[in-house]
């Protein structure tokens, strides 16, 4: 029988390292598709804007939890098994990479269009238009609220409890079972876990932002 609910860290703690690594990579692939799906999304060829745009009203339109689901549960009746890790980390990369795709689409045309003009008349390339003059000053409108996307997702990865990963919510329930009467303790102490992991991201973001606009911390 625990003590205190310092005896309660070292299970916590356990299962946020699982919670850090799924968020981890879910935010990278989730900025890899957002960059691929925007940018698809304001092609000049009608297909490409097609199976972007349905990819983003399908993920977008359905719940994370029942695409977690799927991937676990209903991939292997096809002869398509995934490891817990992979298809957690696809479900919630894609299920963001769809919400942020429209972050990447809107800043992209919110840059003035003079910057587009200005650069065709220096004979640039398309893909040096995009990539030296529009997307650097994009990024800049694009950081908080992909900040606040990095934050909502890390609280989303609480749902791969339901695939029975033994990430932070996994391992309070656990304890929780095991010690009713510690309920309150092990439930206070796994909200605060989940406030400073996106405390630390939403800081982290502020910075990089910061650091971007005046060029230093």
């Amino acid at each position: 029988m625990p003590n205190s609910w310092i005896d309660f860290l070292p299970s916590l703690l356990k299962g946020a390292e699982i919670t850090i690594l799924v968020a981890f990579f879910s935010s990278i692939l989730a900025i890899i598709v957002s960059f691929i799906a925007g940018l698809l999304r304001l092609s000049k060829l009608w297909i490409l804007r097609t199976i972007s745009a349905i990819y983003v009203e399908v993920f977008r339109g359905t719940s994370l939890l029942v695409q977690l689901f799927w991937l676990y549960f209903a991939l292997p009746f096809i002869g398509i098994e995934l490891p817990k890790m992979l298809a957690a980390i696809l479900a919630i990369g894609l299920n963001f990479g769809a919400y942020g795709s429209e972050i990447v689409r809107s800043a992209v045309l919110a840059v003035p269009k003079g910057q587009t003009e200005a650069a065709i008349a220096l004979n640039m390339k398309p893909w040096q238009r995009l990539s030296h003059v529009i997307l650097p000053q994009a990024s800049l409108q694009m950081l908080p609220s992909f900040g606040n996307q990095m934050v909502e997702l890390i609280k989303s990865t609480s749902l791969v409890y339901f695939i029975t990963m033994a990430d932070l919510t996994y391992q309070a329930m656990v304890l929780r079972n095991n010690y009713i009467s510690f309920t309150t303790e092990i439930l206070v102490l796994l909200l605060l876990m989940y406030f400073v992991i996106a405390t630390l991201v939403s800081i982290a973001v502020r910075l990089l932002e910061r650091k971007l606009t005046t060029g230093r911390l």
